[in-house]
């Protein structure tokens, strides 16, 4: 760890040259062992940090409530927190700790560093899997399923995920084989460059995720993940998407699927996803795809959610997705679809039809259909204001009301399925019920936000 000294002023031209207060920050590279950052210092992540690794093993790195963390630009600034090591970022409503770009207020942007990557022993249905891009390689995964790697819990990460290598991408959060001793809620992702959330197998629960304008998918859920993610918040930018197709969650097994693995089981509730499209008319990005997209055998469970504003519904691109939640492996419960286009998706070469699905989705599910967003948004509960519309990036309200007060999302939950023990139970559908947990330490508007001590 050492000092650096940083300037104050830059060329209104040169956008990679960081403005950071105070003019002497810490500099954080290579490898950390066990420390405390602490809130009267802000720091700068330098090229792939490792908390632990080769060299120093179990460490843990403790951040202080209201610390600011700024990522290196040109050095693409990572944190990895590799497998028995640990990061305590506990912050609080009050003095969240915040990952940021350390380019100035209006200057930031999607991609502008690495971005947070967490990694345990829990186990992952992939064989050695390593983060794409992370050099050395660190493997993660194991046999314990009670891992602890940490605590992040009141934290924002800005404008993180960037290509490190050729078509090797970070997240904004990315979380591998952590256990469920690992505690992650209250966390707030902004204007990613790839993925919002994802996780690698593993079997860490989360709660009050908020997946704000990202690039790629918010929720990206793969490698036999078994955990269960419970009030989870999508708000999508409707003018960039990633050529890879953008959804609100993507699941799947992994590149190496086969009937032997255990399958990525875990639980999707309350999720309250807002779409691209504010209108059924509004011109969005051509990249944006579908609010559910399974893959590969996936049994992931989803319920109690609402989507609505996607161009397209669910699609499941094998017959063996399908068969999972035809057959009960796997549950589709409680959800409220809308959609301008409101369509099912298969991939080629299966024997259920976009019917079938259709079919399955409503035995259990509300599909509702119609152009009239303002009246759908009313008889849902939700308010106008939780979408981007047609504002630019930097004019989204800056404390919208997502609390939802009356209307049919108001009740209709329910927890009954065994597949569901552990979660709160909620009489509402959706992240939201009377009150709005994102007020008092969310952030939407990063773009503008002046970080100093």
């Amino acid at each position: 760890m050492t000092m650096l000294a940083v300037t104050t002023s830059c060329d209104d031209n040169d956008n990679d040259t960081p403005i950071i207060e105070p003019e002497t920050l810490v500099e954080l590279s290579g490898t950390l062992n066990t420390q405390t950052l602490t809130k009267d210092k802000q720091y700068l992540l330098k090229g792939q940090v490792f908390v632990g690794g080769t060299t120093a093993t179990n460490q843990t790195l403790t951040i202080e409530p209201g610390t600011v963390i700024y990522g290196d630009k040109a050095t693409k600034g990572t944190l990895i927190v590799t497998p028995g090591s640990k990061l305590i970022a506990d912050g609080t409503a009050a003095e969240p700790i915040v990952f940021t770009s350390a380019l100035p207020a209006g200057a930031r942007d999607r991609g502008d560093w690495g971005g947070v990557i967490i990694l345990g022993n829990a186990k992952v249905n992939q064989p050695s899997p390593a983060i794409e891009g992370i050099t050395p390689a660190v493997i993660y995964g194991g046999t314990n399923d009670a891992d602890n790697s940490g605590i992040l819990r009141y934290v924002r990460i800005e404008f993180a995920g960037i290509e490190l290598t050729p078509n090797n991408e970070t997240n904004s959060l990315t979380v591998g084989g952590a256990g469920s001793g690992t505690v992650i809620e209250h966390c707030q992702t902004s204007f990613g460059g790839d993925d919002a959330f994802e996780f690698f197998g593993g079997a860490v629960n989360a709660k009050y995720l908020i997946a704000y304008a990202t690039w790629d998918d918010s929720f990206d859920i793969d490698f036999g993940y078994s955990g269960k993610i419970q009030f989870g918040l999508d708000v999508r930018y409707p003018s960039y998407a990633d050529q890879s197709g953008s959804n609100c969650i993507e699941c799947d097994n992994g590149p190496n699927d086969n009937a032997t693995e255990f399958l990525t089981s875990g639980v999707l509730s309350n999720i309250t996803s807002v779409g691209p499209r504010a209108v059924n008319n509004q011109s969005v990005n051509a990249n944006y795809q579908h609010a559910i997209d399974l893959r590969r055998r996936t049994a992931i469970n989803i319920v109690n959610s609402v989507f609505i504003g996607y161009p397209r519904g669910i699609r499941m691109n094998q017959q063996t997705v399908y068969d999972n939640y035809n057959t009960g492996t796997a549950i589709l419960k409680n959800n409220v679809l809308v959609a301008d286009l409101l369509t099912y998706s298969v991939g080629s070469g299966m024997t259920a039809t976009a019917t079938d699905i259709n079919t399955l989705w409503g035995a259990t599910n509300t599909a509702i259909t119609g152009t009239d967003y303002p009246a759908t948004l009313t008889s849902l509960g939700l308010s106008s204001n939780v979408f981007f519309g047609t504002s630019t990036s930097t004019g989204y309200n800056v404390n919208p009301n997502f609390a939802v007060t009356a209307g049919s999302l108001a009740t209709g939950a329910s927890f009954t399925d065994p597949k569901l023990t552990s979660l709160q139970n909620t009489t509402y559908v959706g992240a939201f019920g009377a009150t709005d947990w994102t007020d008092g330490w969310a952030e939407f508007n990063p773009i503008g936000k002046v970080y100093a001590n």
